[in-house]
């Protein structure tokens, strides 16, 4: 949100297509948040979910952070045995997503 002044960010959950890393037959669900924000450059998605990691200083300043945010985010994901990834095009948005496992409950024969 706070690098999407104008245009949308969207949020899509939904089940994962393809098992990325996970056992044969282990349900995934797939969170994708889309936005139409500044994008980011190639050369820095290779640091981005680093610890204290900012695109470029200019940034920075404008809008403040302290380059945490995805870092833990990308540690939480990996707690759950789940994978966290990018797709972004500089001046016209980003596209993260996260996939975990999850457990299908059993249905109540009540």
């Amino acid at each position: 949100l706070k690098f999407t002044e104008r245009g949308s960010v969207d949020l899509a959950i939904g089940w994962a297509n393809g098992q990325t890393g996970a056992q044969a037959g282990e349900p995934r669900l797939r969170f994708t948040v889309t936005d139409t924000g500044i994008g980011i450059p190639e050369r820095a998605l290779s640091i981005i979910f680093k610890e204290f990691s900012q695109v470029d200083q200019t940034i920075t300043r404008r809008y403040g952070g302290t380059g945490l945010g995805l870092a833990i985010c990308k540690r939480l994901v990996n707690l759950m045995g789940g994978e966290i990834g990018v797709v972004s095009r500089e001046g016209r948005g980003s596209e993260f997503w996260f996939e975990i496992p999850v457990q299908i409950a059993e249905q109540d024969s009540d």
